[in-house]
């Protein structure tokens, strides 16, 4: 996994963000730009507010897409600040690289897209994650990107599953790299304790999301013996990505690692810089 190290602990020199798409054909860029256009019409004719700094434009202006691709610009490892996924002892139990922290424009996006799935978010953001996978998968070796799967309660509530729209959008541009859909939640006791996973600690998470996934029984042998990298929107302590893990070792898959689109700022970051307004309100 060729990535660098976490930007709060150790930033890079500042410089113009780019475009880390690698457009491997002309009809990609093409439906960028059409897709673009489009959005722009649209705010001229039904002007809306920018998710991230209110602006009236579009659901996320020139402005702040531009520093979206600033913050995902260097994707780095991130499992240090995930206790579930560090061995008492130091190993690393399955690395992580992450697009960006979650902060600023980049955590106001995704907390909109969860509770919305706009189109134009699900392309600034899906842009993001393809670009951390292309990091993680550096090899080229042949790779499976299997997505953490939603709970049904969730499913219900927003109509969708923000991992596999961001995924699909990031797969268009991964030509190369096949997705399983093999996961899925199971009738797990933890599931049916009393509310969410925000707020809970190491030890709580883990308890909620123990024995919570299971590989389908007819997608085993699309898994076993096949290299596999998971994918999730955020990194908390790491809990969820261990439960993934464990279920595809279940099914003889080969895990490699995992990609995320954000994680939350490591404990020996939180004194390298004061926390945003977002980053206090990072718990989706």
């Amino acid at each position: 996994m060729t990535v660098c190290s976490d930007p709060d602990l150790f930033p890079s020199a500042s410089r113009a963000a780019r475009h880390r798409s690698d457009h491997h054909s002309k009809l990609l860029r093409l439906s960028e730009e059409v897709t673009r256009a489009v959005a722009d019409l649209l705010a001229l004719v039904v002007p809306v507010d920018c998710v991230c700094c209110g602006a009236e434009d579009r659901a996320l202006c020139n402005a702040c897409e531009r520093h979206i691709r600033r913050l995902t610009r260097q994707p780095f490892r991130a499992e240090s600040g995930a206790p579930a996924l560090m061995d008492i002892r130091g190993p690393v139990l399955l690395p992580v690289a992450a697009a960006g922290v979650y902060r600023e424009e980049l955590a106001q996006a995704l907390l909109s897209f969860k509770r919305h799935g706009q189109h134009q978010l699900k392309n600034s953001l899906g842009r993001a994650l393809a670009g951390a996978v292309r990091a993680a998968v550096g090899d080229g070796q042949a790779t499976l990107l299997v997505p953490v799967p939603t709970s049904s309660a969730a499913y219900v509530s927003r109509g969708f599953s923000p991992v596999h729209l961001l995924l699909a959008e990031a797969s268009r541009q991964l030509p190369s790299v096949g997705v399983a859909n093999v996961l899925v939640k199971t009738g797990n006791a933890g599931l049916r304790l009393p509310g969410g996973q925000k707020g809970l600690d190491r030890g709580a998470r883990a308890k909620r999301v123990r024995g919570s996934m299971a590989v389908r029984c007819r997608d085993r042998a699309r898994v076993a013996g096949h290299r596999c990298i998971i994918i999730d929107d955020v990194l908390t302590t790491g809990a969820t990505l261990a439960e993934a893990a464990r279920a595809l070792h279940h099914a003889d898959a080969i895990v490699t690692g995992a990609v995320v689109l954000a994680a939350t700022r490591p404990p020996d970051a939180a004194g390298a810089a004061a926390a945003s307004p977002v980053d206090q309100r990072k718990q989706a």
